[in-house]
């Protein structure tokens, strides 16, 4: 019995520990000026923080090893290239987990009633956001929705059921009639 409970206390442990599998983070994601991080380095709580911000530059402030250029890498990335850092004299073996605490915003604006930034979630598409927002005025179009992705890109057409990135801006345009 005690070893069914090792295990599944090892298990609990490992949930919480890697955000990909707790459903906080994807790999695949790339942070950016915004996104709030949470790092944690095992057995040295003064290197560990639960909000660690990016600033506007793309750089993440980190005791010991200075400015590290973040912006555009995985959580993964960040966290080897934290370890490496700290293995270069400050510590023997270390282990980093990086994850994402809260993204960066997304933007609605145009005809919609509390136009503005609201915090990104998961699952957000542009119906949704309009809601955040607090819904169309009634001179907004249904069907007029742009979307820009990433800074330099064209904005591209949307519906409500489009699902939202961080860092999304919606336009919601005018009607005719």
């Amino acid at each position: 019995m005690p070893v069914i409970l090792k295990i599944i206390g090892f298990l609990f442990a490992f949930l919480l520990l890697d955000p990909l599998l707790a459903g906080e983070d994807d790999e695949s994601y790339q942070v950016a000026p915004g996104d709030v991080l949470t790092i944690r380095v095992f057995g040295e709580p003064d290197l560990s923080f639960n909000e660690i911000p990016i600033n506007p530059n793309g750089i993440l402030s980190f005791p010991l090893i200075g400015d590290v250029e973040v912006a555009g890498l995985s959580t993964k990335t960040i966290e080897k290239e934290i370890e490496r850092r700290l293995a270069d004299g400050y510590l023997k073996k270390p282990i980093v987990t990086v994850s994402i605490k809260r993204f960066r915003n997304i933007y609605i604006r145009g005809e919609v009633k509390r136009p503005g930034a609201y915090p990104y979630e998961k699952g957000l598409t542009v119906e949704k956001a309009i809601s955040m927002a607090g819904g169309l005025t009634p001179r907004a179009s249904k069907s007029a929705i742009t979307l820009k992705r990433e800074k330099g890109q064209k904005e591209i057409d949307a519906d409500m059921q489009t699902p939202l990135r961080p860092g999304d801006i919606v336009t919601i345009g005018q009607s005719f009639f």
